[in-house]
């Protein structure tokens, strides 16, 4: 894929999960070209902050021009300070192509030497070790792109071919050059929002993953209790303005089309019946998880739609300071790195996915659940009731997981704590906002993976099998390669694994 001025966030997955490679258009590196050259001439006998100035409350000292060039080694070393757990790889490949596409911009007045190498790396699918805590996401995400920027060095350490290894011993095998500081490198890859967008676009995509699961298994839902349809009819939800809603509610009669267990009302209860029956034998109303699906995951769609928009910008945006303006001539200060934007939408994303996965956790409860679903055995058990648990231990896990859903998704966004001798006094957390809404995405496949086995076996008893639609059937013959039907209990843990990672392959819904 060639990159000149824009990528969208479809680009980013071609690139970060079908691994794609990058080519770099002339334009681009002409564009970037020019920004260097402007402010290596503007920059003599000026105060540029983060070119001859300390940076952040140190700004105020001036620094000699034979120290300027070590000025950025300090920095970059000096904040390659973080902890904790390693981002994974894909995350961080999605951070190098944000920080590559923004650098690109012509709005940093960096050296090509960096886009290029960044290109090298991204391709031969060598990743910095960046690490989860670090950063406030105030001057954007500066200890974790120190990170990166040590890679780019030529220090540090690289996970290459699933091993972690010196930088410069990758290097050398691969025949890499590290880049040389011209004049602002240092800053220019630390001050900025990449880590935070890289992760939230994995986030993105995983979310729409879960979003076309959970739709079809709660279709799936639908049919074992041969619910009515029009609770996702057309008619009905038109009368609802939310697009969400309504795409959710075509998906839901796009997969059920060829049921032969949806009902529709007028053949059972609009029709005459006897006027001494005080009890209807079939449930007028289904509970509120299965009929509220298009509801309850139309505002997930509708978020995630938003979110993405709101991601595209930014790694389509100069989110560095200064900012280099060649057609203004001009240096200009101020706070684009700042992360408020990403932080927001991260928590918006986790609250969602967290709704998502309580739907799940819900509709679970109702298959497991004998006196509320009247249709099957107690914890779906297929066994002898009694001697035989069938689902219920797995019923404790995901209701445990979506526990703590619920207690991850209050707002990062809120918890600005001042740093940096209060420079940075009003920060945006976005990379921890990131980073645990990817908790809440993986906890979301978790329950999503007990709730679809659990589906599965409620088919097996019902023996459906060659009444639910197509697409139910898909998921049947799929799970069932990974699971047999059991009525004996068996060790569950690695099914629910594999099912986690099957799911994880499903192709993400396309809005």
């Amino acid at each position: 894929m060639k990159i000149s001025n824009h990528l969208d966030i479809r680009d980013f997955q071609k690139i970060i999960i079908e691994k794609e490679e990058i080519e770099l258009d002339q334009e681009l590196l002409q564009r970037v070209d020019k920004s260097f050259q402007f402010l290596k001439e503007f920059s003599k006998n000026k105060v540029i902050y983060g070119v001859n100035t300390g940076f952040g409350p140190m700004a105020q000292f001036k620094i000699n021009d034979s120290d300027t060039h070590q000025l950025q080694y300090n920095l970059i070393r000096s904040h390659s300070s973080g902890i904790g757990n390693p981002l994974p790889a894909d995350e961080v490949k999605a951070c190098m192509l944000a920080r590559l596409n923004v650098l690109s911009l012509g709005h940093s007045g960096v050296h090509d030497s960096v886009i290029h190498l960044l290109k090298e790396l991204i391709n031969r699918d060598v990743t910095p070790l960046i690490f989860e805590h670090g950063g406030v996401g105030a001057s954007g995400d500066l200890v974790q792109l120190a990170h990166l920027a040590l890679v780019l060095i030529g220090e540090g350490e690289v996970f290459y071919k699933d091993e972690r290894r010196l930088t410069k011993d990758v290097f050398a095998e691969l025949n890499l050059e590290p880049i040389k500081v011209e004049i602002r490198e240092g800053l220019a890859l630390m001050n900025g929002t990449s880590v935070m967008s890289g992760i939230g676009i994995v986030n993105a995509y995983k979310a729409n993953q879960l979003t076309e699961i959970s739709i079809k298994l709660s279709c799936a839902i639908n049919e074992i209790v041969q619910a009515y349809d029009d609770h996702f009819s057309e008619s009905l939800n038109a009368t609802k303005k939310h697009l969400g809603q309504q795409k959710v509610a075509e998906k839901m009669r796009q997969y059920l089309s060829d049921s032969q267990l949806i009902r529709k009302r007028e053949d059972h209860l609009y029709t005459s019946f006897e006027e001494q029956e005080k009890v209807f034998k079939d449930k007028v109303q289904e509970y509120y998880s299965l009929r509220c699906v298009p509801q309850i995951l139309g505002p997930v769609l509708d978020t995630l739609e938003y979110t993405e928009n709101v991601l595209e910008n930014e790694i389509n945006s100069a989110n560095d300071n200064p900012i280099i303006n060649v057609e203004d001539q001009h240096v200009y200060h101020g706070g684009n790195f700042h992360g408020d934007y990403i932080s927001l939408e991260m928590d918006k994303l986790k609250i969602v996915v967290t709704k998502l996965t309580m739907l799940a956790e819900r509709q679970l409860n109702y298959l497991l659940n004998s006196k509320i679903n009247e249709i099957l055995p107690p914890f779906v058990n297929l066994g002898k009731l009694g001697f035989n648990f069938g689902m219920q231990g797995v019923q404790f896990t995901a209701t445990s997981t979506t526990a703590e859903s619920q207690m991850l998704s209050n707002p990062m966004y809120v918890h600005s704590i001042p740093n940096n001798n209060d420079n940075q006094d009003v920060v945006s957390m976005g990379t921890n906002a990131a980073v645990i809404c990817r908790k809440v995405i993986e906890n979301a496949f978790e329950v999503l993976s007990i709730e679809l086995i659990t589906i599965v076996q409620a088919i097996e008893y019902l023996d459906f099998q060659d009444r639910i639609s197509s697409s139910t059937k898909d998921l049947y013959d799929e799970i069932r390669k990974i699971i047999p039907a059991f009525s004996d209990d068996m060790v569950m843990y690695p099914y629910l694994q594999k099912v986690k990672e099957y799911l994880m392959k499903t192709e993400a819904l396309h809005q």
